[in-house]
C-alpha cells in the first residue's frame, strides 16, 4: 500500500511539473517615467531651495500565467538617480480568482488604496513636492502610511465593485521606528519620524484598506477607508472622488495619533495629534486638464524642537497631453505655515515642465 501511494505521490509530483513547465516561461518588459521640472519660489524665509528638478525610474515586470489560469510575476523599480537605495520597490505577486498576494518590499494598502483630492499639476498639495522647493511650508499629508517596507499584501476579489486589503510587516528590524531626533516638518514619507527601511529596532505594522469604485447613470464614484497601527499608535483616514460630466470634485481626511510610530520601550511619543483635509475640483476637456485644490493641517505637536502648527496650501494645476506617454504639465502654488506663539511664513511660486510615461 505504502508503494502505490508513494508511486501515486510521485506522479502527481512529476504531472504539476509537467504542468509548471508547459506554461509560457518569464520574460521582463520596460516601463516607468521620466520628469523634469523648471521652476521658481519665493518666501518670508527666502527663495527657492532648487530652481530644477527630476524625478525618473524604471520598471521590469515579468509574469506567466500556469495552466491552472494562476498569473505570478515580479515587478522592480530601479530609480535613475537617488543618494541611497537605487532599487525603490520590487514584490512578487501571485493572482487568481482568490485575489492576489504581494509580498517584497512595496507600500502598504492603506497607501495604495486610499483616495485624495484630484491634482494633475506637478506640485501637489498632499503629500506634494512643495516642500522640495521651498522650506517655508511644512508637509501636509492625509495618508502618511509607514512607506516601501519589506511586507505581505492580500487583495480580496473585486466584488460589485467593493474590494478590501491587509498588509503586515513584521519587526524584523528592518522597519523604522519613532526617533526624537527626526526632523518631521518637511520630509515626506517620513511623518511618523521613522524614515523608510530603516535599520532600527523595528515594529509590527499592519494596514486596512476598504474602497469602493461605481457609475451610476453618468455619475462616477470612488470612495475609500484606511489605517495603520505602528508601535502604539494608529493613523487613519476616508477619501471620496465623484466624477460628473467633464467635472470631478473629491476631498480626503486623515488623523495621526501622537503615538503612531512610538515604539513601546520609548519613552517619548509625537507630542501631540495631526489631524489634515484637503479638497479639490479638476476638468477635463480632451487632451487638457485644471485642478484647484486646497489642503489644511493642524498639528499639535508640543515639544522641545516642534511647536504647534497650522498649514494650509493651494494649488492650480494645468496638464495637456502632447502625445501618447507625453505631458507638459505646470502648477502656481500658495502655502503658509502658522506657528503658534512665533512666526507666520508664506511661500508662493511656479514650476513647468514634462512628464514621459513608457
Amino acid at each position: 500500500m505504502k508503494k502505490i501511494l508513494l508511486a501515486g505521490s510521485a506522479m502527481a509530483a512529476f504531472g504539476f511539473a509537467g504542468a509548471a513547465q508547459a506554461s509560457e516561461p518569464i520574460t521582463l518588459s520596460l516601463g516607468g517615467y521620466m520628469e523634469q521640472w523648471a521652476g521658481f519660489a519665493d518666501s518670508d524665509t527666502g527663495e527657492a531651495k532648487n530652481a530644477f528638478q527630476s524625478d525618473s525610474e524604471v520598471y521590469f515586470d515579468g509574469e506567466t500565467i500556469l495552466d491552472n489560469g494562476i498569473q505570478v510575476g515580479a515587478h522592480i523599480e530601479l530609480e535613475a538617480e537617488t543618494s541611497s537605495d537605487q532599487i525603490d520597490e520590487q514584490f512578487l505577486y501571485i493572482s487568481g480568482g482568490f485575489g492576489r498576494f504581494e509580498i517584497g518590499k512595496n507600500d502598504s494598502v492603506a497607501d495604495s488604496m486610499s483616495i485624495t483630492a484630484p491634482a494633475v499639476g506637478p506640485v501637489g498639495v498632499n503629500d506634494g513636492d512643495m516642500t522640495i522647493w521651498t522650506d517655508s511650508v511644512s508637509l501636509i499629508d492625509t495618508v502618511p502610511s509607514s512607506g516601501d517596507q519589506n511586507r505581505v499584501t492580500y487583495f480580496t476579489p473585486s466584488f460589485s465593485g467593493f474590494q478590501a486589503g491587509v498588509s503586515f510587516a513584521s519587526d524584523s528590524g528592518r522597519n523604522g521606528s519613532f526617533d526624537t531626533d527626526v526632523d518631521t516638518t518637511t520630509t515626506p514619507d517620513s511623518i511618523g519620524g521613522f524614515s523608510d527601511d530603516s535599520d532600527g529596532s523595528g515594529d509590527n505594522i499592519v494596514s486596512l484598506a476598504v474602497a469602493y469604485s461605481g457609475e451610476f447613470d453618468g455619475v462616477s464614484i470612488s470612495l475609500s477607508a484606511e489605517g495603520e497601527n505602528q508601535g502604539e499608535g494608529n493613523w487613519y483616514g476616508v477619501g471620496a472622488n465623484v466624477g460628473f460630466g467633464a467635472f470631478t470634485v473629491g476631498s480626503s481626511w486623515g488623523h495621526i495619533e501622537d503615538d503612531y510610530g512610538v515604539s513601546e520601550d520609548s519613552a517619548t511619543d509625537r507630542g501631540g495629534d495631526i489631524d489634515a483635509f484637503d479638497f479639490g475640483v479638476s476638468y477635463s476637456m480632451d487632451a487638457a486638464a485644471i485642478s484647484l485644490t486646497y489642503a489644511y493641517q493642524d498639528d499639535e505637536r508640543d515639544t522641545a524642537t516642534l511647536d504647534p502648527t497650522e498649514t494650509q496650501a493651494i494649488d492650480l494645476g494645468l496638464s495637456y497631453t502632447l502625445g501618447a506617454g507625453v505631458s507638459w504639465r505646470s502648477s502656481i502654488f500658495w502655502g503658509e505655515d502658522d506657528v503658534e506663539g512665533g512666526d507666520k511664513t508664506d511661500a508662493y511660486g511656479a514650476v513647468t515642465g514634462l512628464r514621459l510615461d513608457f
